[in-house]
């Protein structure tokens, strides 16, 4: 089923990397993402490419690979793909639907553009990856 305006934005809103973010925001990102569909075994980012999309799943779930092993499972409200959307290097996993998988997709120039036009967004952005990259620093340490 179509996720309607408002249903984006609370699967945004539920989204870790846009905790902080406004409502005004979020109605800015849920009109700019778009909902696509994965079969079981679609590759929807390949490891070394660069990244041209950032998805939230909507329903089904992901692996994420690195090295030929699975690193993480993703299910709904969580979210791939914005280290490379962000910095424009080359992808460093794999994410492969692996079961009927529904994303929100904002593609690089659209995540960029509101980046550019809405800085509280940017910074509530950056807060919520910092606190992704500190996550991943200490389960390292352990």
């Amino acid at each position: 089923m179509t996720l309607t305006h408002d249903g984006r934005a609370d699967l945004l809103a539920a989204c870790p990397l846009f905790a902080g973010v406004g409502p005004e925001g979020l109605a800015t990102l849920a009109e700019r993402a778009a909902e696509v569909d994965y079969r079981p075994g679609a590759v929807i980012v390949r490891n070394g490419e660069i990244g041209t999309g950032f998805f939230v799943v909507v329903e089904g779930g992901v692996n994420v690979i690195q090295d030929g092993k699975v690193v993480a499972r993703l299910g709904p409200g969580e979210f791939f793909g914005e280290l490379s959307v962000l910095d424009q290097m080359p992808r460093n996993a794999q994410v492969v639907a692996d079961q009927p998988t529904r994303c929100l997709a904002l593609a690089s120039w659209e995540f960029e553009r509101v980046l550019l036009d809405q800085p509280e967004l940017t910074l509530a952005i950056l807060r919520g990856l910092a606190r992704r990259m500190r996550a991943v620093a200490e389960s390292h340490r352990s």
